[in-house]
């Protein structure tokens, strides 16, 4: 599936939540996501950014956004909270593999939450709209794969085959998250006021650049979602 053919499709039901919602996607094909030391040293340095000032805030506006759904932000955190939570207590990030610790560095550094997606698993184009109670998520329980049912009205993200993320930004499922295997990725950066517009693009700008040192030849092309559509980023 070709970016034009994957652009991420959000509900008006979402801006009825929060108008001020808006996504910035990242289509990166052909990525070699090997180990690199010198990516390692750039998700080191990345971590090293100063706080922005607007961050407190920002979480402020996603717990706010968890309540407007019926989640308990407190129980299930959006997923930069949680991220920043477990860099304060651990000193560090758990490593997965080099692109996903690079985007959970930018989620940390740029305070937002990042998303990072298989796009060969999908089987259309992803939705990010309220659960009518009928999806099932792929995940674990006890060990063992299981599909759990989502309660009808939570902010998801799915494709015609099931839900791909919970609680807007909180759990990713199995079946589309990335693997080193992985070569055609899909990264969301979801932005609420205060963050200011131009901090969503430079991350974006960020994760472009750091893909770029695993992968010179990747094709990579982004794209902007609000409440007035999804538009090309030159």
């Amino acid at each position: 599936m070709t970016p034009e053919f994957f652009l991420p499709v959000i509900t008006p039901e979402i801006f009825d939540l929060k108008p001020d919602y808006c996504a910035l996607s990242v289509m990166a094909l052909n990525v070699t996501n090997s180990p690199s030391d010198a990516l390692s040293m750039e998700v080191a340095e990345v971590l090293r950014s100063p706080t922005p000032g607007w961050a407190e805030a920002h979480l402020d506006a996603w717990r706010g956004a968890y309540r407007g759904f019926g989640a308990k932000p407190q129980r299930t955190l959006p997923s930069a909270d949680a991220l920043i939570q477990r860099l304060r207590r651990d000193g560090q990030l758990p490593p997965i593999n080099p692109v996903v610790d690079l985007y959970n560095a930018i989620s940390v550094s740029f305070v937002v939450p990042v998303g990072g997606e298989n796009m060969a698993a999908y089987v259309s184009s992803p939705l990010l709209a309220r659960a009518d109670g009928s999806e099932l998520f792929d995940t674990t329980k006890d060990g063992a794969p299981y599909l759990e049912p989502i309660p009808a009205g939570e902010v998801v993200w799915k494709d015609d085959q099931g839900v791909t993320c919970r609680r807007w930004n909180w759990r990713q499922g199995l079946r589309t998250r990335i693997e080193t295997s992985t070569t055609d990725m899909w990264f969301v950066m979801e932005r609420l006021e205060p963050m200011p517009i131009e901090s969503l693009h430079e991350a974006g700008r960020v994760l472009i650049q750091h893909l770029r040192i695993l992968s010179p030849e990747a094709h990579i092309s982004t794209f902007l979602s609000d409440r007035s559509g999804t538009t090309a980023v030159p």
